[in-house]
Parts: structure tokens; C-alpha cells; sequence
């Protein structure tokens, strides 16, 4: 059994040793001029509605409205979501696993 775990402990040393040539990483170039890395437009506004039986956090992209958060005085917090884009809002599933294809807005005018 000693055998066993010195030949073991032996392979595993070996394996963890690295080369003697390894270079490092060349540094990650800038981006280039024009391009931000943060865009303010694409960001969510929130507005909080604290009322006496409830407080409303209100999601929005370029100001339309797409989500609302409503967290109940008593009771588990729930989310209404405008999925299609139409000012018709349901909502969301809190199932584990619900099946949801990605949507995403490719071009609007």
C-alpha cells in the first residue's frame, strides 16, 4: 500500500511541474478609440414606489417600462414582466426550470 501511494504521489509531482521554456502572457491590448466600456443608455433606471401595503421597484430601458418588482408588505415578492413589449404585463414564472427562449431586441425604430 506504501508502494502504491509513493509511485502515485511520484506521477502526481511530475505532472504538476511545468516546462522550463513557459512564457508569459502577452499584455491585453486597449480597445480601440470610439468604443466605451460602459454605456449609460443600456443600463436600467429604477424607480421605487414605497407604499403602505407594498413597495413597487419600476425597471426601465430608455424610458419604456419592462419590469416591476412588487414586494408585499406580507408575503414573498413577485415580478410582473412586459415580455412581448406590449404595455401587457404577466407574471413571471418562478417555477426551477422554466422554459424560456432568449429575447432579445436585435433593431426597433
Amino acid at each position: 500500500m506504501r508502494r502504491l501511494l509513493s509511485v502515485f504521489l511520484l506521477l502526481a509531482s511530475s505532472a504538476w511541474a511545468q516546462p522550463a521554456d513557459v512564457q508569459p502572457l502577452p499584455a491585453v491590448p486597449p480597445p480601440p478609440p470610439g468604443m466605451e466600456a460602459f454605456d449609460a443608455a443600456l443600463e436600467p433606471q429604477v424607480t421605487i414606489v414605497k407604499q403602505e401595503r407594498e413597495t413597487r421597484e419600476e425597471f426601465r430601458i430608455k424610458g419604456k417600462l419592462y419590469m416591476v418588482k412588487v414586494t408585499p408588505a406580507v408575503g414573498k415578492p413577485y415580478y410582473l414582466v412586459d415580455r412581448q413589449g406590449d404595455g401587457n404585463f404577466i407574471e413571471a414564472d418562478v417555477a426551477p426550470n422554466p422554459v424560456r427562449p432568449p429575447m432579445w431586441i436585435i433593431h426597433s425604430w
